[in-house]
């Protein structure tokens, strides 16, 4: 009989002992356990089951805005199918076995690849389906941005009708948004966090799974709008077209509420796991800078997203109920709609920002061998970065109608929010200053972000001033500046984190001479691709429409084509993963930076339960370049002296010992 190897029993994280040896457990009904097999079934099913249903309710009747197709039957076909997906991953096994009265199955470790396809409580299995899930999402959405770069080759002939040029542009954005949401938070945010600082698992490593799984079926429904006609509204969704829209505009609502709900998971769980789930002696002075970063992102996941999703449901509604939310000529308002969205989206900006200034700030010491500079200015610029973002949404509406008299206290909040912008980017020179630097990938592709962020910050305190923002509103430089504040900040940050954190979270080494041409190329063409379209959008060509001067075709085509070569630069990247992970793999030290970080100080590969025993932080990960600076933590194991908690544990909160005298835990029990 076929057998595997399993952990027995229910295994507590904390404070216990390290799992005791595996016992062979049968496989022989491996096949029926969730699986994403299972899920995919799941998925059609439900849907199968939702539209038929949609159907016997609406009786066939056409609904709002003679959009032309039962919208009752669309928004339940894809509300039913991600119900049905997430059922057959196995999302909902615990919580009905928990309500019929039933002790589900206990967590085991599992060390086949078969976990990858399955929802686990390991939150660095997790943050590898997170590292896939957003590579999938950026690969459609730049396979779309190509399809919008060839129509733009020409300004009369044309690839593509207006509708379908609308449509491409349309899921582009939106798929790139909800990528970029969880595209640091999601794979290094999940990977790391609990690593930096001192556990063994998340808060809620059950919601940790769930969150991924369901922004994969929010993927899937947004990728369904093509299937549906598209939208024409641009990722922004707008109201009346909203309501008068095809079937993909619902498609575009119902996948935006099924991601929004997975970023309020994992926003909820990463911010109870970092506040509450710190290593004794890990004061908020000892926080790693990544983690800081990350929990301010959470604050915004947990506070603006419910905005969007509870917009999304209005959408729904004026969609299939008829009801007025955004219909004007029936006591609505599309104004409330921008106001809904853009409440989410400006912040939105900075749950993509502010994740990616952590990876810089926590890999630029490594390579400059450099104390991390005003350490606290940076924790309180995040902070002031995160509390700012509520203060500005209305600059995105200053051409829709807003109050003229509004438009003074917008610009200035929009500009006040540049100040701790500008802490970050000090914190990041002050590093910087005198450093003796070793331009390995990592740390290319941190100086890279810098650049292409401060381009894209300068422009941006333009589009504040309401005189600016009037003349080029809509056009192409808005697009560019947007750009190179998300894909030139963002993207570049993932990338280095990657990079920097690769070895640990596979065990590999990436080939240096294939990640450096990855970075030069990806540098080059992306600058060649974004800046003439600040040029050609204050020459006055609009973005989302097909045609434009022809005297503007040089810069397009110049654009056009660094495009092309801006998307054939990911390949270094997929190339070496596969080269140097899977066909000529070269095992990685366990500290092959010479990293201080608490993350590094484990084995490699990190073991299923992350330390032997909880670790007592002594100081923080930053002091390079001192001869006499304290270790990072103990990770041996501490014992309780008489006098309770040891000195290095105080301050942390509550951290009193288990009965048997072992390991220091100040976490609660597994829920």
């Amino acid at each position: 009989m076929a057998i595997e190897t399993t952990q027995p029993g229910g295994i507590e994280y904390p404070g216990e002992e390290a799992p005791t040896p595996l016992q062979p457990v049968s496989r022989r009904s491996e096949w029926l356990r969730p699986h994403a097999g299972w899920a995919i079934v799941g998925g059609v099913v439900g849907y199968l089951i939702g539209h038929w249903l949609g159907n016997v309710i609406a009786s066939g009747y056409i609904n709002v805005q003679g959009s032309g197709q039962n919208d009752v039957a669309t928004v339940l076909g894809l509300s039913l199918g991600v119900a049905g997906f997430l059922t057959g991953i196995g999302a909902l096994n615990y919580p009905l076995a928990k309500m019929i009265g039933r002790e589900p199955p206990p967590a085991v470790p599992e060390h086949n690849w078969v976990r990858y396809f399955r929802m686990t409580e390991d939150h660095k299995v997790v943050g590898l389906q997170y590292t896939v899930g957003v590579l999938l999402f950026l690969f459609t959405g730049g396979l779309l941005a190509m399809a919008i770069r060839t129509e733009l080759l020409s300004p009369s002939s044309h690839v593509f009708g207006p509708g379908i040029y609308i449509a491409l542009v349309g899921e582009h954005g939106t798929i790139m948004m909800m990528m970029a949401s969880s595209a640091v938070v999601g794979p290094l945010g999940n990977w790391l966090v609990p690593l930096m600082i001192g556990t063994r698992r998340m808060a809620y490593p059950r919601v940790e799974a769930f969150s991924f799984w369901i922004f994969l079926a929010g993927y899937g429904v947004i990728l369904t709008a093509l299937f549906f006609g598209g939208f024409p509204t641009g990722w922004t969704g707008y109201a009346p077209l909203q309501t008068q829209a095809s079937g993909g505009m619902d498609s575009y609502l119902v996948g935006f509420a099924v991601i929004g709900i997975g970023m309020i998971c994992a926003g909820f769980n990463l911010a109870a796991t970092i506040i509450n789930y710190r290593a004794p002696g890990m004061t908020w002075s000892r926080v790693p800078i990544f983690v800081w970063a990350v929990l301010a992102t959470t604050a915004l996941l947990t506070l603006a997203t419910p905005t969007l999703v509870v917009a999304g449901l209005f959408g729904v509604l004026d969609r299939t109920a008829e009801t007025a939310f955004f219909v004007n000529e029936h006591g609505g308002s599309n104004f409330l709609w921008e106001n809904l969205f853009w409440f989410f989206g400006h912040p939105e900006v900075y749950i993509m920002a502010l994740p990616g200034f952590g990876i810089v700030m926590e890999i630029m010491p490594v390579f400059t061998r450099k104390p991390l500079f005003a350490y606290k200015v940076a924790a309180a610029g995040m902070l002031g970065v995160a509390l700012l973002s509520f203060f500005v949404w209305q600059h995105h509406i200053f051409q829709s109608g807003i109050n003229p008299d509004m438009r003074p206290l917008f610009m200035l909040t929009t500009e006040l929010i540049s100040i701790p912008t500008g802490f970050l980017f000090l914190v990041a020179l002050g590093t910087l200053w005198k450093a003796k630097i070793r331009f390995d990938t990592p740390m290319l592709f941190c100086l890279g972000m810098l650049f292409n962020f401060l381009i894209g910050g300068v422009t941006g305190v333009f589009l504040s001033d309401v005189p600016v923002n009037v003349t080029v509103h809509g056009s192409f430089f808005v697009m560019a500046h947007f750009h190179y504040t998300i894909m030139g900040g963002l993207i570049f940050a993932l990338f280095a984190g990657l990079y920097f954190w690769i070895p640990k979270m596979t065990g590999k080494t990436m080939n240096k001479r294939l990640s450096k041409w990855h970075f030069w190329t990806f540098f080059t063409f992306f600058n060649l691709t974004f800046f003439p379209l600040f040029l050609v959008g204050i020459l006055g060509q609009p973005r989302r429409v097909f045609e434009y001067a022809a005297n503007l075709q040089t810069l397009n085509d110049i654009s056009t084509i660094s495009a092309y070569c801006l998307g054939a630069s990911f390949f270094f990247f997929i190339i070496n993963f596969i080269w140097s992970i899977y066909l000529i793999p070269h095992d990685a030290p366990d500290n092959p930076w010479d990293s201080r970080g608490l993350e590094w100080q484990t084995p490699t590969p990190v073991p299923w339960f992350n330390f032997e025993h909880i670790p007592v932080v002594l100081s923080d990960p930053y002091h390079y370049g001192e001869p006499d600076a304290p270790p990072v933590a103990d990770l041996g194991r501490v014992l309780v002296s008489a006098g309770g908690a040891p000195a290095e544990a105080v301050g942390h909160g509550d951290v009193s010992p288990p009965g048997d005298g072992g390991d220091l835990d100040p976490r609660p029990p597994i829920l």
